[in-house]
C-alpha cells in the first residue's frame, strides 16, 4: 500500500486567541498527503497535451485555417429544464466546505 495511507493525517493547529485553549480538530478535516505515481503524472501530461492540441485546432478551424478538425458540439434545441443551470465552481465549493468544518470545530 502507498506510504501516505500508513502515515497519520496531519492535524491543523491554531494558536491561542485571547487566552482560549485551541480546539483539536478531528483527523478527517485534513486529508492525508496525496501520493502521485509516475503513471499518474504521465496520464495527466497526456490528457493536458492532447487537450491543448484540440484547443489549438479548434481555434484554427474557427479562424478558417483548416476545413477539417475538431468540431465543438452545440445543442440545436436546448433542454428547457437546463435553462437555469449554473455550473459549480469546484474550488469555491471546496473552500466553503473547508471553512464550514473549521467553524463547526471551533
Amino acid at each position: 500500500p502507498p506510504a501516505s495511507l500508513d502515515s497519520p493525517a496531519q492535524k491543523l493547529i491554531f494558536n491561542r486567541v485571547n487566552g482560549k485553549r485551541p480546539q483539536v480538530l478531528p483527523q478527517q478535516v485534513s486529508a492525508p498527503e496525496e501520493c502521485y505515481t509516475l503513471a499518474h503524472e504521465e496520464n495527466v501530461r497526456f490528457v493536458y497535451e492532447a487537450w491543448q492540441q484540440v484547443e489549438q485546432q479548434l481555434d484554427g478551424s474557427r479562424s478558417g485555417e483548416s476545413a477539417c478538425g475538431p468540431v465543438q458540439y452545440i445543442e440545436k434545441t436546448p433542454n428547457p429544464g437546463l435553462k437555469n443551470f449554473v455550473p459549480i465552481d469546484l474550488e469555491e465549493w471546496w473552500a466553503q466546505q473547508f471553512l464550514a468544518k473549521i467553524e463547526n470545530c471551533s
